[in-house]
């Protein structure tokens, strides 16, 4: 778009000194003995609104914070508590009680029925502090089993590009594709679009989005990435 700014800048290395004016964001960018240091690759730039430079990390692992809401994967199935892959380090846990709104009967209730392994479920962290597990939730508005769509999965650092500013790239996607798209913290986004064709149109411009995050003009390339794929498929 016009008024897209150009996203270049200075690529930083695992361990290199960054400015003062960096804010200290660990694990990303830590402290040490007073010299601010990337430990992981980024992208040192101005900031957009002229106060001074940021660091832009280009790899992120995703660390869960309460009130974040994710995409969860099913992949263990216990006594009373699902285990869910979220695309962290952190395996995080969702139990029966918190899923069913009511005290579990193990007599009654089946674990299996209600979840079974490769399930998707979009959650709430409720806590989390590094000493246990993190505590999901699907009690709240839009939570719960995904029955419907597509999940993809991205790095949780590209996350914030394909939401754009002000949601403008989301805006743009859904437009585009006529798709419903969630794109959870985690790094993973659920799509709901209204045909299998529109449903690729939308995951590839995702990838590209991804690939290309912190290339200028991105936003007007994959507006012509969608029309003219949709020309060619006729959708």
């Amino acid at each position: 778009m016009s008024g897209e700014k150009q996203l270049a800048g200075h690529i930083v290395v695992p361990g290199e000194q960054l400015p003062d004016e960096v804010e200290a964001s660990p694990p990303y960018v830590i402290d040490d003995e007073g010299v601010k240091r990337a430990t992981v690759v980024g992208l040192l730039r101005e900031k957009s609104d002229g106060g001074g430079k940021a660091f832009v990390k280009l790899k992120e692992i995703y660390i869960p914070q309460p009130g974040d809401v994710v995409i969860g994967l099913i992949q263990g199935i216990g006594i009373m508590n699902w285990f869910v892959d979220i695309n962290s380090p952190y395996v995080a846990v969702l139990s029966a009680q918190d899923f069913l709104g009511r005290p579990f009967n193990p007599s009654v209730d089946d674990m299996h029925s209600l979840l079974k392994v490769g399930d998707y479920i979009k959650a709430k962290v409720v806590a989390f502090d590094k000493t246990r597990s993190p505590l999901l939730t699907v009690q709240g508005e839009g939570l719960g089993r995904i029955i419907r769509g597509k999940v993809v999965e991205i790095s949780p650092a590209k996350v914030p590009r394909v939401i754009g500013r002000k949601m403008s790239m989301l805006k743009t996607l859904e437009e585009k594709t006529e798709c419903k798209i969630f794109v959870a913290r985690n790094g993973r986004i659920h799509l709901e679009c209204p045909n299998e064709d529109l449903e690729a149109i939308a995951v590839m411009a995702i990838k590209i989005i991804e690939e290309e995050a912190y290339t200028s003009g991105l936003t007007k390339r994959i507006i012509k990435f969608i029309e003219e794929e949709r020309r060619i498929r006729e959708v």
